[in-house]
C-alpha cells in the first residue's frame, strides 16, 4: 500500500538519520560513522515488481524497497552512461562541467576544475575508505557470477589524471580496522552484452513470456519487438540476483546493520528510451535503505535529479561539500528543498551529432531539439549493432509500414520544440507545442530551459566533423496562434 511521506517526515528521518556529523567531525567518530553503499543498475527504468512491473521476478530488489524507501520520480540529467555518471558522481551538471558528450576521449579528458571533485574526495577527506566494488584482480569480468564490473566511465579524469585513483580499491574488505567504507558497485547485466544471453539461460518458467507484454504505442508490434523487450525484463531479473550476492554478504559479514544502501540506474533502456530525452531514458528507479529500518516501506514522489546523489551519498556520512561545489542537493538534508522540476540534456553520443536540452514537471515535458535537420535515428554504430529493433524501425519506415505513433522517432527531420503532457500521453507522441491551449505552457518551459543553458552550457561545443549548418538552431518558432 501506498505510505507517501510528508516533507516534515522527510527532513526529519534525514535530520536524524546517522548522527548528521559534520565532515570535521566524522573524522574523529570512530567507528560508528555509517558505512554507504551506492549500487547501479546499468540502463535500467523502474521496471521491478516493487514499481508495478507485472512480468519481471525481482525478490531482492522488492525486499529492498519494503525495507526502505522507494522513490517514484527520480530522473538522470543524461540518458546515457558517461554523461549520466559524470553528473551522479560530481553532483553537477555534465555540460556544467564540460561532460556532456560521450564519450570523452581519454588523451582529451580534464581534470575538474575547483571546487567541483568526485564525491569519493569528498568521503576520502572525512576518512572513508572508498571502493569500486568488483572481483579481485585476475577475476574480474561482467556477467562472470560475481557482483562487479568494475565500470567508472566518467568524461573527466581524477586529479592525479589515473581513473583507478577516483577508488582507493576494489573491495571494502582492502581497509584499516573500524575504518568506514564508501563503496560504489556497478552490476551491468542489464547493459546491452552478455548478461542478456545469460539472463535467457535460466528455466523458461522464470523467462518473461513476450507475448504478455503490454507494448508503448511507439513500437510495432513484432516478434523481434517483443522478444527484445522481454529479454529486457529477462535481464533485469538476472541482475536482482546480483544485487541479492551483495546484500547477502553485507548480512553475514555483520556490515548490514550500519551501512546505508543505495540503488538506482544510470539511464533508461532499449531503443527509444537510452540516448533519448523520452522518460523512457531518464526515468531511473531509486531506492534508499536505512540500517535502522526508518521509513520502511515508504513511498517517496517528490523529484530527485541525478545531480542530487553525489550530495545525499555525503549527507549519510554527515559530510557537507564546501559552498558551490555541487548544484545538487541532499535529499534528507534539513535545507532540502523539493524540486518543482527536472532538467536533462542530449549531446554527441558515439560520432552521432545532436543537441537536446529539456525539461520534465509533474506534468509536462519539453524538449528543444537544436539540430532538427538532424533525424533522431541518424547513424549510431552502437546501436545499430545492438538494437535490432532500431534497425527493424527504420527497415519498415522505409516500407512505409508504421502508423503514426511508430513514425514519429524515423522521421527525416525533429521539430525545434517538443510538448508532451505526460499525464495523458506517457509515450509522449502527442507534440502539443503547437496548441494554442498550451501557449501558457510553452513560453513557461521554453523559459526554464533558456535558464538551465544560460547557467550550464558554458563549456558545452559541438564536435562535428562535418558541415551540420543546415540542422543548427536557428530560433524558436513564433508563438502558437
Amino acid at each position: 500500500m501506498r505510505n507517501p511521506v510528508s516533507r516534515r517526515s522527510l527532513l526529519e528521518a534525514g535530520a536524524s538519520a546517522l548522527g548528521a556529523l559534520t565532515g570535521a567531525q566524522a573524522q574523529n567518530s570512530g567507528a560508528n560513522r555509517p558505512n554507504v553503499l551506492y549500487v547501479i543498475l546499468e540502463d535500467s527504468g523502474p521496471n521491478f515488481g516493487c514499481y508495478g512491473e507485472p512480468l519481471v521476478r525481482t525478490p531482492n530488489i522488492d525486499r529492498l524497497a519494503a525495507q526502505g524507501m522507494r522513490f517514484t520520480h527520480a530522473f538522470c540529467t543524461a540518458p546515457v552512461c558517461s554523461a549520466s555518471r559524470s553528473a551522479l558522481m560530481s553532483g553537477r551538471y555534465q555540460t556544467n562541467i564540460g561532460a556532456h558528450n560521450h564519450r570523452t576521449w581519454d588523451w582529451n579528458k580534464k581534470p575538474l576544475a575547483a571546487p567541483a571533485r568526485h564525491v569519493c574526495d569528498w568521503f576520502r577527506d572525512a576518512g572513508y575508505f572508498t571502493c569500486n566494488l568488483q572481483p579481485p584482480p585476475g577475476k574480474r569480468g561482467g556477467a562472470n557470477g560475481a557482483a562487479g564490473a568494475g565500470k567508472i566511465d566518467l568524461n573527466f579524469h581524477s586529479n592525479m589524471r589515473n581513473q583507478a585513483q577516483f577508488f582507493d580499491g576494489y573491495d571494502w574488505n582492502q581497509r584499516k580496522e573500524d575504518q568506514p567504507f564508501f563503496a560504489h558497485i556497478t552490476i551491468i547485466e542489464t547493459h546491452k552484452g552478455p548478461g542478456w544471453t545469460i539472463a535467457r539461460q535460466r528455466p523458461k518458467a522464470e523467462l518473461v513470456d513476450p507475448e504478455k507484454l503490454k507494448l508503448a504505442s511507439y513500437y510495432p508490434d513484432t516478434p523481434v519487438v517483443r522478444d527484445e523487450c522481454a529479454n529486457y525484463l529477462d535481464a533485469i531479473a538476472l541482475s536482482d540476483g546480483y544485487l541479492g550476492q551483495v546484500l547477502a554478504r553485507l548480512e553475514a559479514e555483520g556490515l548490514a546493520k550500519n551501512t546505508v544502501v543505495v540503488v538506482s540506474s544510470d539511464h533508461g533502456p532499449l531503443f527509444r528510451g537510452k540516448q533519448f530525452l523520452y522518460d523512457g531514458g531518464i526515468h531511473i528507479p531509486l531506492l534508499v535503505r536505512f540500517p535502522d529500518g526508518r521509513r520502511a516501506g515508504a513511498v517517496e514522489d517528490r523529484f530527485v535529479s541525478g545531480i542530487d546523489i553525489a550530495p545525499t551519498l555525503l549527507g549519510f556520512a554527515g559530510i557537507r561539500p564546501a559552498a558551490g561545489a555541487m548544484q545538487g542537493q541532499d535529499i534528507f538534508g534539513a535545507a532540502y528543498d523539493p524540486r518543482p522540476h527536472v532538467f536533462v540534456a542530449r549531446d554527441r553520443m558515439d560520432t552521432s551529432i545532436d543537441r537536446m536540452r529539456g525539461v520534465r514537471t509533474r506534468q509536462f515535458k519539453y524538449i528543444r531539439n537544436y539540430l532538427p535537420a538532424v533525424p533522431y535515428m541518424q547513424h549510431n554504430e552502437y546501436k545499430e549493432q545492438n538494437y535490432p529493433t532500431w534497425n527493424l524501425v527504420k527497415e519498415l519506415a522505409k516500407q512505409g509500414r508504421l502508423n503514426r505513433e511508430q513514425a514519429l522517432f524515423a522521421a527525416a527531420e525533429k521539430p525545434i520544440e517538443e510538448l508532451y503532457d505526460i499525464q495523458t500521453d506517457p509515450d509522449e507522441v502527442r507534440n502539443l507545442a503547437g496548441d494554442p491551449a498550451q501557449r501558457d505552457t510553452l513560453k513557461r518551459l521554453r523559459g526554464l530551459v533558456d535558464g538551465f543553458v544560460a547557467e550550464n552550457d558554458g563549456l558545452v561545443r559541438f564536435e562535428d566533423p562535418v558541415d551540420i549548418s543546415r540542422g543548427c538552431y536557428r530560433h524558436l518558432p513564433e508563438d502558437p496562434a
